[in-house]
């Protein structure tokens, strides 16, 4: 069975539903949910947050967040998930911003650098992973895998 099977799975069995705020994944989280057949019992919505705006318009990341912290931080992810989480009435929610390259790095935020942020039930936590630099889509898709992986272990714990 795969991971986004798994976890649709744990979102039914729990009776939860998810969102997605998306920036560098670009909407392959949601895409990996909705191959699952009965992903219209716990998927709410996704956003696309890409620019800033976005960020701010449909995730509710506050302007000074990304004044202060800039689009890619653990500040910012978290309040992409918990703001996703308020708009659509979701259980679960995720937050995910990065530089995906092969440009854009810098020495503070290589390329590969994604944070995420997870609202799960009124709890938000955030993390930050380096991933190597392979290819923009092989950190798009590493990013996907590590949410997964990340879901399905909080989910299990609950």
């Amino acid at each position: 069975m795969k991971k986004r099977d798994v976890l649709v799975e744990l979102l039914i069995e729990k009776k939860y539903t998810i969102s997605f705020a998306e920036s560098c994944t670009g909407g392959k989280m949601a895409a990996a949910i909705v191959d699952v057949a009965d992903a219209s019992r716990v998927f709410n919505a996704g956003f696309v947050t890409y620019s800033n705006e976005a960020k701010v318009k449909y995730a509710g990341v506050k302007q000074e967040t990304l004044n202060k912290f800039g689009a890619v931080s653990e500040q910012t992810a978290g309040e992409m998930a918990e703001g996703t989480a308020r708009q659509n009435y979701a259980d679960v929610a995720v937050g995910i911003s990065g530089i995906a390259g092969p440009t854009g790095g810098t020495i503070d935020k290589p390329v590969g650098t994604v944070c995420f942020g997870y609202y799960i039930c009124g709890t938000v936590f955030t993390e930050t992973v380096v991933f190597p630099n392979i290819g923009r889509n092989s950190v798009r898709d590493m990013s996907v895998e590590h949410v997964l992986d990340v879901l399905i272990n909080e989910l299990n714990k609950l």
